[in-house]
């Protein structure tokens, strides 16, 4: 299966650089939605047979440009929404508050995925419930599966899952809206990430330490 994660468009909280994790969520923002309507050119070549979104508001409208002209419907699943801030809610992403959320999500990707963030979901329960939207996109039998979903979520799965991007590879590349990490595999064989925002990921041991970025062509 080819699988291309996307972040959504931009949003208010994003300009505010909130941790804004909640349902319903907020839309987007003009250029969010100029994001969402470009979509369709930039994923011109890729053959997409089934589209999913998350239960939050801004991947469904980010999503819609696509569908349209694809003649997909949107697949809303709960499992790829974004990891729940908790108790760190609408706190800054700079902050002290907002800087223990990314540290909490790339300690899951470490190993520790008992840990919890204040108030919201441990690695475990992050990682099982992205798990299962990919284990049903993968048995549906479409060979390519477009997601769109949230920066945190996807840089966490992305590090987890493929076998050659690791934890720095993924927390030194936050994921701009509408940014597309591209990976191929399935759950029972393993994921390869093959591009991160444009660039090429080199398989791991070839070239270089795992996830190590090259130019794109």
């Amino acid at each position: 299966m080819r699988l291309l994660l996307i972040r959504h468009g931009q949003t208010p909280s994003n300009l505010d650089q909130l941790l804004d994790t909640a349902l319903p969520g907020p839309g987007l923002t003009p250029l969010g939605t100029a994001q969402a309507a470009a979509l369709p050119a930039v994923l011109a070549d890729e053959d997409i047979e089934a589209l999913y979104a998350s239960t939050l508001i801004r991947t469904q409208l980010t999503a819609a440009p696509l569908a349209a002209a694809r003649g997909l419907e949107v697949l809303v699943r709960d499992g790829i929404r974004e990891i729940s801030a908790g108790d760190l809610e609408m706190v800054p992403g700079s902050s002290p508050e907002g800087e223990r959320y990314m540290r909490t999500v790339f300690a899951w990707v470490a190993g520790d995925t008992k840990r919890r963030i204040p108030g919201g979901e441990n690695g475990e329960e992050a990682l099982a419930r992205y798990d299962g939207v990919i284990a049903e996109a993968a048995a549906s039998g479409a060979g390519s599966v477009a997601m769109i979903s949230h920066g945190a979520a996807i840089r966490m799965w992305t590090a987890a899952r493929a076998d050659n991007v690791d934890v720095a590879f993924a927390a030194a590349r936050p994921l701009e809206n509408t940014g597309v990490v591209i990976l191929e595999g399935s759950p029972a064989d393993g994921f390869k990430a093959l591009s991160w925002a444009g660039a090429t990921v080199e398989p791991a041991g070839e070239g270089g330490p795992a996830g190590a970025p090259v130019a794109a062509g």
